[in-house]
């Protein structure tokens, strides 16, 4: 039987020994750049397990068959979540970074260029992966400027890859449950029935939400990343979240939603930073600095057009009641 020992399984003398400050070679150590050092590679660490843990869910996601009866969506949802609580936590590791004052900060920045957080690999992969198009991004001409020809190379090649974003809008076309089977053969005749419902609930100012119905449920428009028959899937879900069957898809949308939040705390958090820390001034990388991070938080939700449909929600009161066969279609049965 092997013995494991602590330090070796950890490989503390890698971790424990991979701080290197810059002012230390130059002979002038800095005091607060081991702070510096030790938070943005503990960042590194927990954006690798948040890579761990979206990375299962797309694997989840792929094969075209969530398997609910088997647990998966469950797995997937409580996999979400714990990334949603690494992502709390990266925004309350900016307690302990805002410790160090601008003026230490000072004490060893300009030994830094042109290294730069816009550099992280690891975050830039795992926007993309949860579906930040190469097309949607802020500032997109500067995105991989600052990266080696190697990582740009890694970077450009998951614009190939499926998303979390698409597989979720993949798996919400499978839902089965507004077909016409189920409805007296009437496609479409249900959500006919909740546009009459909904259009009658605007009130002043809103009158353009008619026109919006239209277009997110039934003709879609271009630059949506979710079709009109995914946007139906997740309304669906979301005004009948108390049946049983829908409890837990209703959880993992919501996950989804608590992800961006997580990520636009994050951004909001670090931009707070950056200009309590450089003011005005231009990033060790070569950015804007913090016009550029408010810009990225501006505009770097991944899953909006979900939070969208609450927008389309009206009393559960005025909730048509279900035909027999959708209800005997989404019961449990044994």
């Amino acid at each position: 039987m092997s013995s494991v020992y602590y330090p070796e399984y950890l490989q503390l003398d890698k971790i424990l020994g991979a701080q290197a400050p810059e002012s230390r070679k130059a002979g002038n150590e800095a005091h607060d750049e081991m702070l510096f050092i030790v938070i943005h590679q503990a960042y590194e660490l927990w954006f690798k397990q948040l890579l761990h843990e979206v990375g299962s869910v797309i694997d989840m996601f792929a094969d075209d068959n969530v398997d609910d009866n088997g647990g998966e969506l469950n797995i997937a949802v409580h996999r979400l979540e714990r990334v949603k609580t690494i992502l709390d936590l990266l925004v309350q590791q900016m307690d302990v970074m805002e410790t160090m004052t601008p003026l230490d900060f000072l004490d060893f920045r300009d030994l830094l260029r042109p290294a730069s957080g816009f550099q992280s690999m690891q975050f830039k992969i795992l926007e993309a992966r949860l579906g930040l198009r190469m097309e949607a991004r802020f500032g997109k001409q500067y995105y991989t400027s600052q990266l080696t020809p190697a990582h740009k190379a890694e970077i450009d090649a998951l614009e190939d890859l499926p998303t979390l974003l698409e597989l979720v809008n993949s798996w919400l076309e499978r839902m089965p449950f507004l077909q016409a089977k189920y409805w007296d053969g009437k496609d479409g005749a249900f959500f006919d029935a909740l546009e009459t419902i909904y259009v009658g609930s605007l009130v002043k100012g809103e009158e353009g939400n008619a026109a919006l119905w239209r277009t997110i449920f039934k003709e879609g428009s271009e630059g949506r990343k979710l079709s009109p028959a995914a946007s139906r899937s997740a309304l669906f879900i979301m005004l009948y979240r108390d049946e049983p069957i829908f409890q837990q898809a209703f959880r993992f949308m919501q996950s989804l939603l608590d992800i961006d939040a997580g990520m636009g705390a994050w951004r909001s958090r670090h931009v707070n930073m950056v200009h309590r820390m450089i003011g005005l001034r231009v990033g060790t990388g070569g950015s804007t600095g913090k016009s550029y991070l408010k810009g990225a938080m501006d505009s770097h939700f991944i899953f909006s057009e979900i939070a969208d449909l609450s927008s389309f929600l009206f009393e559960r009161k005025k909730l048509p009641a279900l035909p027999a066969a959708v209800k005997l279609a989404i019961g449990f049965r044994g």
